[in-house]
């Protein structure tokens, strides 16, 4: 979600718990376009699934590219809700994990991975300047970073206070 940039100091703040995802592929052998391509084109489409779908628990995806990497940062809104949408039947991610399992399993051409974390309520915080929303900053609610807020430790002390 692009927006216009936000000419001074904000943080980001979320109500309760949430879950910072981090998921990606490495592409091991870039002369198998036929390994690879699958496989990165499954994202685009769980991602527009998940947008078209917010009950699912999405707060924000933004997608970073390197050589051989593809990274995807998501805010979930919780735990269960991302487990949930990991094993529904229904949704795109199962049939294009399946797929992989099967395509590719082991061999090597292809690698995938994901870190999950639980974020507490005031267990975090940011500070984002001259930026439009970006990151938490485009899944969370956004404050002026300035009095309680203005450095670190306040930003902290402010997210424990909810």
């Amino acid at each position: 979600m692009a927006g216009a940039i936000i000419p001074r100091r904000v943080c980001a703040e979320l109500d309760g718990e949430f879950v910072v995802f981090l998921i990606g592929m490495r592409i091991n052998r870039p002369l198998r376009v036929w390994r690879w391509l699958p496989v990165a084109a499954a994202m685009p489409r769980m991602l527009i699934e998940l947008g078209r779908h917010p009950e699912l628990g999405l707060l924000h995806a933004r997608t970073h590219f390197g050589l051989r990497n593809v990274m995807v940062v998501q805010y979930w809104r919780s735990f269960d809700a991302l487990e949930a949408y990991s094993r529904n039947k229904n949704a795109a991610h199962l049939p294009a994990w399946q797929a992989f399992q099967q395509a590719i399993g082991t061999n090597g051409d292809v690698g995938i991975w994901h870190e999950t974390y639980v974020v507490r309520a005031g267990a975090y915080e940011n500070v984002f300047v001259n930026m439009p929303p970006y990151g938490l900053g485009a899944a969370g609610a956004l404050r002026d970073a300035n009095e309680a807020r203005r450095d670190a430790r306040g930003r902290m002390a402010a997210g424990r206070a909810g």
